[in-house]
């Protein structure tokens, strides 16, 4: 028998992989590094920006999208399991 995922760690150590990318790309972005990526993450998130508060703003949408995904994959892993 498969050893079971644990919903909540997956979920919480994806959220902050999330978020320290969104920090990482935010940071680069606001020194002028990577424009194509960060027009791209402003496109596809609603809140990222590269002021400061877009950043903080953009992490935390990260985060909660990460959570969400890695709950909804340690679960889905459980229940066919």
């Amino acid at each position: 028998m498969a050893k079971k995922l644990n919903e909540l760690s997956l979920g919480y150590s994806l959220a902050a992989v999330s978020a320290a990318g969104m920090f990482a790309l935010g940071v680069l972005g606001y020194t002028g590094m990577y424009s194509g990526m960060v027009n791209m993450m402003m496109q596809w998130h609603m809140y990222f920006d590269v002021s400061p508060f877009g950043i903080i703003a953009g992490m935390l949408e990260g985060a909660v999208w990460g959570f969400i995904a890695g709950y909804a994959i340690a679960w889905t892993y459980n229940k066919f399991d």
